[in-house]
């Protein structure tokens, strides 16, 4: 443990050193072993920061900042592709708001198709009839969707444009939140929908095919990588990136309907969004330069923290969220935690605890109390007051929130 710094080196056999912001929050065997075999790989650069809310993840470690030079390796940005977050600040304030919010939650659910529906299809959460935004949002993401598909096929079977504007399932959520000075927030969580899994699915087999006999040398399979100056690497690079974008244009079109919905209430006066607005990604590969190199640098449940960047770290259910400043610190290659991290999974949470445990962690908020909720319980997750002391050399607070209204998928 490095005793002047925020973060603990682990020493890697055969691979770069893993740099972990780690003190004083959980830290599971899996994910370690993960980020053994990440930091083994011969193309990362100097070394694998991992941030405090880490955990064991599909493929690869969620909560891993990994550069690259020369490959990626599509599992270390995952199947949602551009998931992220959004705030905006509203004029409202905490007085403003009815005394009974669940007309609120429903206007929000009502605007913003979410959840997956019982027999396994998507239409709970996709749209019957695509509205004219989503329609015209989609007229502009098109074009390259079809260059993308025409090389790839097996990419247009996909839910695209019914999704777009649309929330999803899991940990994906909507809230109202208040913030230090009783200001009224809207927060979203969401990414790049069925489009996105479908492509991070089909690159990372697709790497794992053209690799073939070489997968043997891998620590795990499922870190095969695209090499780049390959076809299939300039074609992830753009389908990643389309997706990325698409994640984008998702929330601000969900942002945009929870807004009027909440604005279509009689109980609640009128009131405009502020200048406050912030639209970041935590699953996601972009070009950046770090320690003398260009590098492909995947952040898989993590957001850039560069100085002045602005992010957002929600918490659970329950807890608090944060908009933050990114101080700019290169040990974490300009990067901080996504959210409070999960503790157990989803399995555990509902062997674990019962509805009424549920009910009573979130008292405070007007939202689902029910069994099917009870994977993302907030004890579920890490503690996020935890997980800020850990990263503090990363970012400052700007604004703490707290949820009154959450609307999960």
């Amino acid at each position: 443990m490095d005793s002047k710094s925020n973060y603990e080196v682990i020493a890697v056999e055969g691979g770069v050193p893993i740099k972990a912001w780690v003190r004083g929050v959980p830290f599971e065997d899996e994910a370690r072993k993960q980020l053994l075999n990440l930091a083994r790989l011969p193309f990362v650069h100097k070394w694998v920061a991992a941030m405090p809310d880490v955990h064991w993840g599909i493929g690869a470690t969620v909560g891993s900042v990994v550069p690259t030079i020369g490959a990626i390796i599509p599992a270390a940005v995952g199947v949602d592709i551009g998931c992220g977050m959004m705030a905006v600040q509203t004029t409202l304030v905490a007085d403003d708001l009815p005394t009974n919010l669940k007309q609120m939650r429903e206007a929000i659910e009502k605007a913003v198709p979410h959840g997956l529906s019982k027999k396994g299809k998507r239409d709970a959460g996709s749209w019957h009839d695509v509205p004219d935004r989503s329609a015209n949002a989609w007229a502009e993401l098109e074009p390259v969707f079809r260059r993308i598909t025409q090389k790839h096929p097996h990419v247009r079977q996909s839910n695209h444009v019914t999704q777009l504007g649309t929330l999803g399932t899991g940990n994906h959520f909507i809230e109202v939140c208040v913030d230090e000075a009783e200001r009224v927030w809207f927060l979203l969580h969401s990414g790049s929908r069925g489009v996105g899994n479908k492509i991070g699915t089909y690159f990372i087999e697709l790497a794992k095919k053209d690799m073939q006999g070489a997968l043997g040398n891998l620590p795990d399979h499922n870190l095969a990588y695209l090499p780049e100056g390959t076809q299939h690497f300039d074609d992830y690079v753009e389908a990643v990136e389309w997706a990325q974008k698409f994640a984008m244009t998702n929330r601000a079109l969900m942002m945009k309907a929870v807004v009027e919905a909440v604005k279509s209430l009689k109980s609640v006066r009128n009131f405009q969004t502020t200048s406050m607005a912030v639209n970041c990604h935590h699953n996601y590969v972009a070009r950046e330069h770090h320690y003398g190199a260009d590098v492909f640098l995947t952040r898989k449940g993590a957001v850039r923290a560069g100085e002045g960047d602005l992010g957002i770290i929600p918490g659970s259910m329950g807890a608090a969220s944060y908009i933050v400043r990114g101080k700019g610190n290169p040990e974490s290659f300009h990067s901080c935690s996504h959210g409070a991290g999960r503790r157990m999974s989803r399995n555990k949470a509902k062997e674990t605890f019962s509805v009424a445990d549920h009910k009573e962690a979130t008292k405070h908020v007007e939202c689902r109390k029910d069994a099917d909720v009870i994977d993302e319980t907030p004890m579920a997750y890490k503690s996020i007051d935890q997980v800020m002391e850990a990263q503090k050399d990363l970012v400052e607070v700007v604004h703490t929130l707290r949820q009154v209204v959450c609307v999960k998928g």
